[in-house]
């Protein structure tokens, strides 16, 4: 298994995976991307997907127990975060409220929330500044990879 969390459509799931606590040494996730990914099931924002994932009577203990947010612990692995402001789809308080978390925990991270595009962009080639992402990420991957090399 590749032990580095890259950016998906399935942010929410890899976020999952990448804070589980009960994941075996050859199965933990060394570093997590999430970019405009859902973190919290508690916030009303993107009912939808929540909804999806969880069903309609989700007892606010299982919202909990799937909230990114609520599962960060100084064991988790260091994230990169990125989002735009004017997502319609997942509100940047997703990130933010991770970030709030891990910087609680003092887990490395970075977070980078653009101006301007849509939900989706994935490489965003074109997007203006969100465009920027990819080399963030490739650099703080790199970084991230020699703070590891350097502990082992």
């Amino acid at each position: 298994m590749d032990r580095r969390d890259r950016v998906s459509a399935g942010g929410h799931l890899a976020g999952l995976a990448a804070l589980a606590g009960d994941a075996s040494a050859d199965e933990a996730v060394d570093f997590a991307v999430r970019g405009y990914a859902i973190t919290s099931m508690e916030t009303e924002t993107y009912r939808p997907s929540r909804l999806i994932l969880l069903g309609e009577d989700a007892t606010p203990e299982l919202r909990r127990a799937t909230s990114l947010d609520a599962l960060v612990t100084c064991a988790s692995p260091p994230f990169f975060l990125w989002h735009t402001a004017e997502d319609e789809y997942v509100p940047p308080e997703h990130t933010y409220r991770l970030a709030a978390s891990l910087a609680a925990h003092d887990v490395p991270h970075a977070v980078h929330v653009f101006a301007h595009g849509p939900h989706g962009l994935g490489l965003a080639n074109g997007a203006g500044d969100a465009a920027a992402w990819t080399a963030l990420a490739a650099s703080w991957v790199r970084e991230q990879s020699s703070n590891r090399a350097g502990t082992r």
